[in-house]
Formats: structure tokens, sequence, C-alpha cells
């Protein structure tokens, strides 16, 4: 099937996340066309017609289809969310057999329509799957991403605009690491408009406690989610639409998402959360942020256990 405009995106996943992300997509009208591809055909047909009776109400036209994977021959971005969901207790990583399974499925199909765009995953544990996508799709590692730590961020970010009564946007902060229980906030380098946090935080004993709770909440915010509604949804959406915006309107901007690394920060053959140059052509640039020793420390701890869980599955994927 030819596209029928510019920038086409198929979805592959039409649950809370997919639909939420499908929703986003057509309000702020990113795309000029939406495939929605999902095992539940019937929730895809719904969703379709209820996202194209909303987009004259958008911020430009898009059109809004139900499809299979030879839909993805020609788009400019397939993005994943389909996947076993977590669980209440459950942790990113324990969904990694299950999910890298499903993956190698979905991502040998897709390759099968000839696919030749850039493929951006959402699902948990999303570093090792991006990882597996990679390998089984054999695409340049640059065109295949990770959200990363992109919602981590966004929630650092907010937390430290409450505690300091500014806009996020007035704050310059990032988490990196593996998006889950092992990801580490870079203070070193984080400001709030301007003035470094460390100097905003001398002599005054109450605040640095507040600031512990502040990375403590934004680490363990997906589990009280969890626990209130079942599951994230909103916050992730966004974050993937960021990325899509990035790339599709290539901004060739930085974001802390889930890249290749190839020797920086001393790792490599690892999918991680790191600040990443994003255009048009993919996640081009890692950028290495200046760490503290302690920050290092828990950067390599990171990678080793994403590190660990990768050897876990290769079997799978070989």
């Amino acid at each position: 099937m030819s596209k029928i405009n510019g920038n086409k995106v198929v979805l592959i996943g039409d649950g809370a996340v997919g639909s939420s992300y499908a929703f986003a997509l057509v309000a702020q009208g990113v795309a000029d066309e939406l495939v929605i591809i999902d095992l539940a055909e019937d929730k895809v047909k719904g969703d379709v017609m209820d996202l194209n009776h909303g987009a004259p109400y958008g911020e430009s036209p898009i059109v809004v289809k139900a499809g299979s994977y030879p839909d993805c021959s020609d788009a400019d971005i397939v993005v994943i969310t389909a996947g076993a969901a977590q669980k209440p207790g459950e942790t990113r990583l324990d969904l990694i057999e299950k999910n890298t399974k499903i993956f190698k499925s979905i991502v040998t199909e897709v390759m099968e329509s000839d696919f030749d765009g850039i493929f951006l995953v959402a699902t948990n544990p999303v570093d090792i799957l991006t990882y597996v996508t990679q390998k089984v799709s054999g695409l340049p590692k640059s065109r295949v991403i990770g959200s990363g730590t992109i919602l981590d961020t966004a929630r650092f970010k907010y937390e430290l605009s409450q505690e300091f009564g500014v806009s996020p946007t007035s704050v310059h902060g990032q988490i990196i690491g593996e998006h889950g229980d092992s990801e580490l906030a870079v203070w070193s380098q984080t400001n709030i408009a301007g003035q470094p946090l460390y100097d905003l935080l001398k002599n005054n004993p109450e605040r640095q406690h507040r600031i512990e709770e502040i990375f403590v909440n934004t680490r363990d915010a997906a589990y009280e989610i969890i626990q209130a509604k079942g599951a994230t949804y909103y916050g992730i959406a966004m974050g993937l639409l960021h990325i899509t915006k990035a790339i599709l309107k290539n901004q060739n901007v930085v974001l802390t998402v889930s890249s290749y690394l190839d020797g920086e920060y001393g790792n490599e053959d690892i999918y991680i959360g790191v600040p990443t140059l994003v255009n048009r052509q993919g996640a081009v640039k890692v950028f290495e942020t200046s760490l503290s020793n302690e920050e290092r420390q828990l950067f390599n701890n990171s990678a080793n256990l994403l590190r660990e869980m990768q050897n876990k599955i290769k079997h799978i994927i070989a």
C-alpha cells in the first residue's frame, strides 16, 4: 500500500500506552498518517473511528487507519508498545523473557515488509527490548531507539520544579541509566534556572533531605501509579510523542533516550538511557555528560545490570 502523505507512523500495540500515544499524536497533528496494528482488531476498529472523529479538532489533518504488518513497508517510524504489561509488585526486568519472545516475532514480521525506517520502542524492560529489536532487525543502531529515561527525566524535572517553585522548563537535570530501579540522577550537572543545584543546597540541610526524597519519588513513581490505577500511560505517551516530533520534524534535540553505546561512558554493546541527539536520521550522537566519581560508579552498576539481563536472553534472539 502506498503512503498517502509525507510522515507515516505505524503503531504496534493498542493498549493503554499505545492508545494514549495515538490520541496525543492525533491531537497535535504530528504525523500525516497513523496506522494501528493489534491482535484485538475490534478495539483497533473502535479506536480508529474515535480518533478520526476527533481529528478535525487536531492541530493539523491526519488520517488514522487499522492495518497489518505490510503497512510497515513505507513507514517512517514504527512505534512498539505491545507486550506483556507490568503487574503490581513486578519489576520491569521480571518481564524480560516474556517480552523478548513477543518482540522477536513482531520485529521479524515488520522486517519482512521491507521496512527501512526508525523503530521506537516503549515496552518494558525498554533497554533490553530495544537491544532485542536492533539485533533481530539488523538495522543500524541509530535507527533503533528506546524511550529510555525520557519519562524519568520528566518526572525529575516536575518534582524539582515543585520544590523550587519554577516551571519544569526552567529545571535542567537528567535521569540516566536503566529505565528502572538502577537509574541515577545526574545531581552534579543539575541546575535550577541556571543556578547549580549544589549551590542552592548549601547550608540548607532540610532541603538536602527533600532532594533525596525527590529522587526516590522519581525512581519509584511507576510503582505508585501502577498500584493506584494498574498502569502508567499518559506520561510515557507524551514522552513518545516528544521523540516522534524530534524525528519527524528533524529537531536536533538532545533527549535521554535508550541508545546504543559503543565505548561511550566506558561501555559497549548495550542500550541504556543517555543524552542523545535525535533528528530525522534517528539517534545520531550520544553525549557524554560529565559525571562525578559516584555517579560514574552508579552508571556502571546500571550498565552491568543490563548487560547481565541481555546475556540471559541472547539464546532467544540468536
